[in-house]
């Protein structure tokens, strides 16, 4: 089990994140997290991610955390991407199955490259 806090550094006062896992021998192991995400991606098949910082710019090197099992990896943002919008993975063509959660979430309708903005205008759900 793992979870994440944001509180104050107990030794410099600043805000920072601290992730907690347990250990499985009924303690909890905390490590300071030096960078927030600016992605997370729930699986590793996913081939998008979702946003979770306000703000984010096109050539911004992105922090992106696999939350299944808190592994990290980087890339880099093609476009201005709002919060709660998704990101490519990995170059995705037309008729292509986005997935997220592990799970189809809708056909890409327009080449999107790594690391571009998905949304309405470049997926469409499969549902009608």
């Amino acid at each position: 089990m793992r979870a994440e806090s944001f509180r104050p550094d107990r030794a410099s006062g600043e805000e920072t994140t601290w992730r907690s896992t347990w250990t499985g021998q009924g303690n909890w192991e905390e490590n300071r997290m030096t960078e927030i995400p600016h992605l997370l991606v729930h699986e590793h098949a996913d081939n998008v991610g979702v946003v979770v910082v306000e703000g984010l710019t096109a050539g911004t090197d992105m922090l992106c955390c696999v939350t299944h099992d808190n592994s990290t990896f980087r890339l880099t943002a093609g476009a201005d991407v709002p919060i709660g919008h998704k990101i490519a993975l990995k170059d995705l063509g037309a008729g292509d199955t986005a997935i997220k959660y592990g799970e189809d979430i809708g056909k890409i309708v327009a080449d999107i490259p790594k690391g571009g903005h998905v949304h309405t205008h470049n997926l469409k759900t499969k549902r009608w």
